[in-house]
């Protein structure tokens, strides 16, 4: 799509949105209702269960916006949520792929068969948010809160502790607990400790908490990267979206667990993310001021997770966009940056593509549901702070926050 004449911050700021959202309500897989894992013809019965978590709150996003009809979000979430009920689950739990029209799970690696409790999460925060937002008290709108919450009450969170203090990633019915990967900090799951400690029926004590997630400290790092202290987490900061996935409803401003801030952690990440691009060691070309952003995204025929130490040239677009709220006038130009200069290459039916890499000559066709959503959803939370606003006002959020000791300026209210 060829870029229009330079628009207002604001007016590009809703282009974009818009456009994107056209991959969750256009493009979503049609039995199920919920958004397919990528475009590729190969995947068009593969939906995602993240991914269509973000999609559920880029709908409110859209109701809001005036791009859809409320009515219209409401008949998308019974679609969605009647599917979710007869889904196949695990210990509540969800895979990370569902096939859309049988909704059996599907494999997302040869052990990876059954629940992934991360995957989950990202889908619950939307779901919660969307049981804030659909409280009118017509029938169709309470049976969308009272489907979600028996969705939400089953999930077995306890039980993915295997009684020990720290939360496990994945289970399968055929390998049990086989792939053993703990779910420690620093990375982007903060939201499944918190959500498994809000969770009514099957809360997580504190301990879990602090000796999984926190490491009773160790996930802590304190070292300077371009003159920027770094609370937590690998050198430089890891992929982008560790600030970005688990954040799309949980707000870090002012959120302090004892051992951190997490809105300094995605200000000095973020910041630091961007001083290396203008930076530019590895001496890639098109890496600037105007053009930033490493993380987790699409280089030719595969996925690849990056960052500033694990780096090939390759932009995500999502990166640098989905970090407004962090930098604001870094992100803003590198969206002007990938809409106004590339965007004959990159800006489509469904907004920008997943990303691209000059050094190379290559752009992604690809677009990725998790990131688009969180294009959407925290380009939202810069503009007006809205999927914030839903997901912690939920009382379910507030009291697993104070189960785990947070401080948060929600929890004042």
């Amino acid at each position: 799509m060829k870029p229009q004449s330079p628009l207002p911050d604001e007016d590009l700021l809703e282009l974009v949105q818009r456009q994107t959202f056209n991959y969750f309500w256009k493009h979503a897989e049609p039995h199920s209702g919920m958004a397919r894992e990528r475009n590729r013809p190969d995947f068009k019965d593969v939906v995602t269960t993240g991914g269509s978590g973000f999609g559920v709150m880029a709908f409110i996003v859209a109701v809001e916006r005036k791009w859809i009809l409320r009515k219209e979000a409401v008949e998308r979430m019974l679609q969605i949520l009647s599917f979710l009920q007869k889904a196949e689950k695990h210990k509540g739990a969800f895979p990370h792929w569902i096939n859309g029209n049988s909704g059996k799970t599907m494999p997302f690696s040869k052990k990876d068969d059954g629940a992934d409790l991360v995957e989950t999460s990202f889908l619950f925060q939307g779901l919660l948010a969307a049981r804030q937002y659909f409280k009118k008290g017509n029938a169709a709108e309470t049976e969308i809160r009272a489907r979600i919450s028996a969705l939400w009450e089953n999930i077995e969170w306890k039980a993915f502790t295997r009684d020990r203090n720290v939360l496990y990633w994945h289970w399968s019915p055929r390998h049990n607990w086989a792939m053993n990967l703990k779910i420690e900090g620093y990375n982007e799951a903060l939201i499944t400790y918190v959500l498994a400690a809000a969770s009514p029926r099957h809360g997580i004590a504190k301990t879990v908490f602090d000796k999984g997630w926190a490491r009773c400290g160790d996930f802590k790092n304190g070292r300077k990267f371009y003159n920027t202290v770094l609370p937590a987490g690998p050198d430089f900061g890891g992929p982008l979206f560790f600030a970005h996935f688990g954040f799309t409803g949980l707000d870090p401003r002012g959120l302090k667990d004892g051992y951190i801030d997490y809105g300094k952690q995605h200000i000095a990440h973020a910041h630091i993310n961007y001083r290396y691009c203008v930076d530019n060691p590895g001496k890639f070309e098109g890496y600037g001021r105007n053009c930033w952003g490493i993380s987790a995204c699409d280089y030719k025929k595969r996925y690849h997770e990056r960052s500033p130490v694990k780096d090939n040239g390759t932009i995500c677009c999502s990166a640098a966009m989905a970090s407004l709220p962090y930098t604001p006038q870094a992100s803003m130009r590198a969206l002007r940056y990938f809409y106004e200069d590339l965007g004959d290459k990159i800006f489509g039916d469904c907004g920008f593509t997943d990303s691209f890499n000059v050094s190379k000559s290559w752009h992604a066709e690809s677009y990725l549901a998790i990131n688009q959503g969180v294009t959407i959803l925290m380009i939202e939370n810069f503009r007006t702070g809205l999927l914030w606003d839903l997901f912690m006002q939920d009382p379910d959020v507030k009291r697993g926050l104070q189960r785990l000791g947070f401080e948060s300026p929600w929890l004042n209210n």
